[in-house]
């Protein structure tokens, strides 16, 4: 009988995006094939502290305190992977990766009982999507759904990302950098600097963030303050970009599921009418309100360049495995060609079975069980792809 393969699913953390995370482990964990994986649920808590399995299973529904993380056990590198152990202290991250000897017996038998083939670290925003945990991972030398280290770094910083997809001469919206400490040594001048470039209305975002968190829209300069304020609360890098459409039109909101490593192919392309004036956090996760339309309804030429654009970007940030790219469409006006700006690129998606990752490719011809599938089989494509590189002359 073939050996199931042993799939750790990874969920929660220290992020804004926590409770979102915790919805996509469940759907995930409901949907993936117990036929063909032994999954191991691997939770961590708002503290940053990593719980048993038992510990794991109840956090998706009762969200334990710090104080409840099991002192006798946490996962490490080599736990996660099997083999030598280490110390690892629940309390603290950088303490999973201190070598410790071979007379902990406790944590040689969670070694043996955990090690695993390849990790889905359903980790949405800081300290899970942004590089820290995928470090984590190649240290390991683990496999893991998602991309690498640069890639999910770059996905995350929303302003290295526009660097990279201004390289790649991909068209996008005006935009202003400012640093938090530059807010607040000197608001005044920022706001000149943000008004000499861009023009209302405009938006707010941290720079590392995702699901709308902390982001405002901004109409006029009296709301322009309460906006900054609120960003800089979340990151230290501050990103104000120029609306699409004006003061009197919304932009339409498109997005595309990108799917791959070094071939990539995009999904359809879908389109959120938002209940909000944006797509805020509310209005993904508490309203009914916004309205997914799949297929978006577009000319077979803009479903071309939306499509071709979200690959470039993918490649633009060298992700791997899976990303949604979004895109801000003009409103048509009367004799003119509605432009198309790309947004930004997330490379860890919301993945409930209702989310637009996961509707877009099953519009496309991908059930959700299917996509689970594809997404670990690249994981270990690229797990093994990468056993080509030597990193030594040896």
């Amino acid at each position: 009988m073939k050996k199931k393969l042993r799939v750790g699913i990874l969920f929660g953390g220290r992020s804004g995006e926590h409770e979102v995370s915790l919805l996509s482990a469940a759907s995930i964990l409901k949907a993936i094939n117990r036929q063909k994986y032994e999954v191991i649920p691997i939770g961590i808590t708002k503290e940053g502290h990593w719980l048993s399995v038992s510990e794991s299973q109840s956090l998706l529904t009762g969200s334990p305190s710090a104080s409840e993380a099991d002192p006798d056990f946490a996962v490490s590198a080599a736990v996660l992977r099997g083999g030598e152990t280490f110390e690892a202290a629940p309390a603290h991250p950088l303490h999973l990766l201190q070598l410790h000897g071979s007379g902990n017996s406790g944590l040689e038998q969670h070694a043996e009982t955990l090690g695993l083939d390849v990790v889905f670290p359903v980790l949405h925003g800081t300290f899970g999507e942004d590089g820290t945990m995928q470090g984590l991972f190649e240290l390991a030398d683990l496999a893991y759904v998602g991309s690498g280290v640069l890639g999910s770094a770059t996905g995350m910083d929303k302003l290295i990302m526009k660097q990279l997809f201004a390289a790649a001469s991909l068209p996008q919206t005006p935009h202003v950098g400012v640093l938090r400490s530059e807010w607040k040594a000197d608001p005044k001048r920022c706001a000149r600097l943000i008004e000499n470039h861009l023009r209302y209305p405009l938006f707010v975002k941290p720079a590392n963030l995702g699901s709308s968190v902390g982001i405002s829209k901004v109409h006029d300069r009296s709301e322009l303050a309460k906006a900054m304020d609120l960003a800089a609360s979340f990151d230290r890098k501050l990103i104000i970009e120029e609306g699409v459409g004006g003061p009197d039109a919304k932009p339409r909101e498109l997005e595309v599921a990108v799917l791959g490593n070094d071939s990539p192919e995009a999904s359809i392309v879908g389109e959120i009418v938002p209940g909000t004036e944006f797509y805020d956090y509310n209005a993904k996760y508490h309203s009914t309100a916004s309205v997914p339309i799949i297929p978006a309804k577009l000319s077979k030429a803009e479903e071309k360049q939306i499509r071709a654009m979200a690959v470039a970007a993918f490649r633009a940030c060298d992700c791997a495995g899976l990303a949604r790219v979004d895109f801000l469409m003009e409103p048509i006006r009367k004799g003119a060609k509605a432009r198309i700006f790309l947004n930004e690129i997330n490379t860890m998606p919301g993945f409930t079975s209702i989310s637009m990752y996961p509707k877009l490719w099953k519009a496309s011809g991908v059930s959700y069980k299917s996509l689970i599938d594809q997404l670990i089989r690249l994981a270990l494509d690229r797990h093994a792809e990468k056993q080509q590189t030597h990193f030594s002359k040896e």
